[in-house]
């Protein structure tokens, strides 16, 4: 725990530069462009339409729990876009930097945290996409979008948490960010952004191991809270249940990332 404490205190004394050096990433990325940052917003937009028209419209899943689907996936498939992109990043992040920090004094642990808020921007992007696409839906605002403030700093925490941990793991093997790669690729499918296993065809036990994903906690937080389905309290088992992981994430990925951190060098 005392290492948790420490990576919090890193984080926290390095806000400042987090965000600086995260801005500058996002117009260094894309310098070399014609559209530059625009890439940014527009890759996602043709997923998204890519999706509607093969799930929407192609396979017929127009609705789902009474809701047009594409209202329905793009609220999910946002904070999805962040998560995916925000992880990979994350994962090769010390990697890519550790022979520049090990030359002079910076906090290692705030590394994968500049690449999460480096790829805010375009999560911001997309969920005003979201909301307007409800709008123009007949999705209405309530009370139950506050909801997005816990469920954003649960995505936050998360990935605060995975991304030490996949940093970390990625310098001790070095097959683990090709291995990561293929993970997040197979859940984008079982994840419920394109499609509702919960009142699918699946039995009991398949649809109990697929909602202790993670992901699919964040994603269907914010897909209830868009669309007025309820409280997160009103779910305590799965919110229990992501605190865990959130919390076993923090405490492995911090313990190896304090104990490697003098030799990241060595071990590139």
């Amino acid at each position: 725990m005392k290492e948790v404490v420490t990576l919090f205190k890193e984080q926290f004394e390095s806000l400042g530069m987090i965000f600086r050096i995260s801005k500058y990433e996002d117009r260094a990325s894309y310098q070399s462009h014609y559209l530059g940052l625009v890439w940014e917003y527009l890759y996602p937009l043709i997923q998204i339409c890519i999706y509607w028209l093969v799930f929407g419209v192609g396979l017929k899943h127009g609705q789902s729990s009474g809701v047009d689907y594409l209202p329905w996936m793009v609220i999910g498939i946002t904070p999805w876009f962040f998560m995916n992109r925000a992880t990979l990043d994350a994962s090769k992040s010390i990697y890519q930097r550790v022979s520049m920090v090990s030359k002079m004094k910076f906090p290692v642990s705030a590394l994968p945290s500049i690449k999460i808020v480096s790829n805010l921007s375009s999560f911001w992007t997309m969920l005003v996409v979201s909301i307007v696409v409800g709008l123009i839906y007949g999705i209405r605002p309530s009370i139950y979008w506050i909801e997005w403030i816990y469920y954003f700093f649960c995505m936050i925490m998360f990935l605060i948490a995975f991304g030490i941990f996949n940093s970390a793991v990625s310098i001790l093997i070095r097959d683990y960010h090709v291995l990561l790669q293929s993970v997040m690729r197979m859940l984008f499918y079982i994840s419920g952004v394109l499609f509702n296993f919960e009142t699918g065809s699946f039995p009991p036990v398949v649809t109990r191991l697929l909602q202790l994903n993670p992901f699919f906690y964040v994603v269907s937080g914010f897909r209830e809270a868009m669309l007025g389905q309820g409280w997160f309290w009103q779910r305590p088992t799965l919110t229990i249940e992501f605190w865990l992981i959130v919390l076993f994430f923090l405490l492995v990925g911090s313990h190896l990332h304090y104990k490697f951190r003098s030799r990241f060098v060595d071990l590139i």
